[in-house]
């Protein structure tokens, strides 16, 4: 039997949401403070995803400033509905949710509209259309009486398709499966007339899982469903290579199949620095509501194809090393600066091949937008590459290759000693420390710059025309989220930091890709 292999999204992608129009499927997660902010793929088999955008894609939709990296925009979901496309998100400050939004478009490439702002608390906003045209807005927040039901709870009210406003009585629908677990991510389905509630429950790390409730009417009351967990990996052991399960949208196929795609980790002793990727499950609908994954209960790695639907020769994320010389008008979608655009730092020569890394005085830890652009690691062993061409003019003046992963970061620098000869410097920084780990001469200032990662960690190199020296490395778990935290994967890319008046580097290319 045809399978395919799992994460269909790789690197970065949490809390996916899907919705299907005609044959095209559509998905968006979660961007947090990269902008710009809410990918959105387009599939016609559920196994390769081709970007096709943001939703936030321009400053007027709204600001990220001062945010923390995984603060920003959290677990959108995705609906179609009569020709239109909404996209209903939280923007969470401080870890907490504090503004609900919804956009909208009739193509899903965009433009997106204007963000309507919701009277809504909570997080993890969710739309379901009911055959009679009504839709309503389901979202979790603290439960009014904790002690009594649960720190969580469901709640609805009906979203005026006309206005955008919500309206009418506010529905109290559920508090969960599993007392003293906070609910989350809900989502509505209709099947025979029955409504399924589909949620999560655990936190997000190794005891997240999917639960369910269910009602004959849309405003509930909703029933726990006595199976839950209905998909779960927090009973499994160390040696399973997907973790952390849940957070799960469903969507039909025209053949009639239901799958539904799920967010998960792939830890490598105990931790993961790829972050929460996307992940499809088939699902088999019964009398007694949805049944994941029936033939084994769990997420595989290798999954049968979703039947009538014939994957395309190509892949979303690389299989082998891709260059970027940038000699297009713009960064391709894969690219992402932090909370705003840096067109004005960052951006391709025109005319010619390369991009210009204007130096700016905003630290890659602070909570503005410093002169970065990164692209998702989406393979435990990697090697990205640059070429760049910078010459400083203090020691504190620096340009070159960046990892970051929320809190931690590592940078592989060019700049210059007191006395002004080119010099790579490595250096791990966290929110309120840096460690220099590594410094040498060059003999010029147009140097390759090299970080590979596998298993044990990441190495650093650097090549200046007479050889290669390895710099030195640091351990993978350095940039794990068990140890900096946040909800997001690790990302690699380009910087620069200095007064504004300092200059400017010169990037020839930057490659990413698999290694062996």
């Amino acid at each position: 039997m045809p399978t395919f292999a799992n994460p269909v999204l790789a690197g970065s992608h949490p809390d996916p949401s899907i919705c299907r129009a005609g044959e095209d499927f559509y998905l968006v997660t979660s961007s947090f403070a990269y902008y710009p902010g809410l990918p959105v793929f387009h599939s016609r088999d559920l196994v390769n995803w081709r970007p096709l955008g943001h939703v936030v894609h321009r400053p007027s939709q709204l600001s990220l400033n001062g945010l923390g990296i995984s603060d920003g925009l959290w677990a959108a979901t995705i609906r179609h509905h009569e020709g239109t496309f909404y996209v209903v998100v939280t923007l969470a400050s401080g870890r907490r949710g504090s503004t609900t939004l919804l956009f909208t478009a009739h193509d899903p490439a965009g433009p997106w509209s204007e963000p309507t702002v919701l009277d809504a608390e909570g997080i993890d906003p969710s739309l379901f259309f009911d055959d009679d045209g009504r839709c309503w807005f389901t979202a979790c927040r603290d439960a009014a009486e904790p002690e009594v039901t649960g720190p969580g709870e469901l709640w609805m009210r009906e979203l005026d398709l006309e206005t955008l406003a919500l309206t009418g009585p506010t529905h109290a629908l559920w508090y969960g499966a599993m007392r003293g677990a906070w609910v989350e991510a809900p989502h509505l389905y209709k099947r025979d007339g029955v409504y399924h509630l589909i949620a999560a429950e655990g936190g997000t790390e190794h005891h997240h899982a999917v639960t369910a409730a269910r009602s004959d009417t849309v405003t509930g009351p909703y029933a726990t469903d006595p199976r839950s967990p209905l998909l779960t990996h927090r009973h499994r052991g160390a040696a399973e290579p997907i973790h952390n399960v849940g957070h799960v949208d469903l969507v039909d196929t025209p053949a009639g199949e239901t799958w539904a795609v799920a967010l998960g980790v792939r830890p490598v002793d105990g931790t993961h620095t790829l972050g929460r990727e996307v992940f499809l499950v088939p699902v088999e609908w019964t009398a007694r509501g949805p049944v994941f994954a029936p033939d084994t209960g769990r997420v595989r790695p290798a999954e049968r194809l979703p039947a009538g639907l014939t994957p395309p020769a190509r892949v979303t994320h690389p299989t082998a090393p891709v260059r970027d010389d940038f000699s297009g008008a713009a960064l391709g979608p894969e690219w992402n600066s932090l909370r705003g655009p840096v067109d004005h730092l960052v951006s391709p020569r025109p005319g010619e091949q390369g991009l210009t890394v204007r130096l700016s005085p905003e630290p890659l830890t602070s909570t503005g937008t410093p002169a970065f652009v990164g692209r998702r690691q989406q393979h435990l062993r990697m090697r990205a590459r640059t070429r760049i061409r910078f010459t400083a003019a203090t020691p504190a003046h620096e340009a070159g290759l960046a990892v970051v992963q929320d809190h931690h970061h590592a940078t592989l620098a060019l700049t210059t000693d007191a006395s002004g000869t080119p010099h790579v410097v490595l250096t791990a920084r966290q929110t309120d420390s840096e460690t220099r780990l590594a410094a040498i001469p060059v003999t010029n200032d147009d140097v390759v710059l090299t970080v590979d990662s596998d298993e044990s960690g990441y190495t650093f190199h650097v090549e200046d025309g007479t050889g290669t020296t390895t710099l030195g490395s640091i351990d993978r778990p350095f940039f794990s989220t068990e140890l900096a935290g946040g909800f997001v994967g690790v990302y690699v890319g380009l910087y620069g930091i200095g007064d504004a008046e300092a200059g400017e580097a010169h990037v020839h290319w930057f490659e990413y890709g698999p290694a062996c």
